[in-house]
């Protein structure tokens, strides 16, 4: 299934771009694409995960079609 995955700031510097589809298998989790995309060293390192807008957690499941966004930790000061 093919899904849609917005990155910001080091993220999107990582993946190379802020807009992604990526091709994933159907009942994959949060976690499955950060695995897939190479991401999963952001897993416990206060990574938020929105799907269509509603932050979720990286064991919820993914249905085609759905929006991802992909946002880390915004440092300051």
């Amino acid at each position: 299934m093919l899904v849609s995955v917005l990155t910001f700031g080091p993220l999107a510097e990582e993946t190379g771009g802020r807009e992604h589809q990526i091709e994933i298998p159907p009942n994959s989790s949060v976690r499955f694409l950060l695995e897939e995309m190479g991401l999963d060293k952001w897993l416990g390192d206060r990574l938020s995960v929105s799907i269509n807008g509603v932050i979720v957690g990286e064991d919820e499941p993914i249905s085609e079609g759905e929006e991802i966004a992909l946002l880390p930790p915004v440092s300051g000061g």
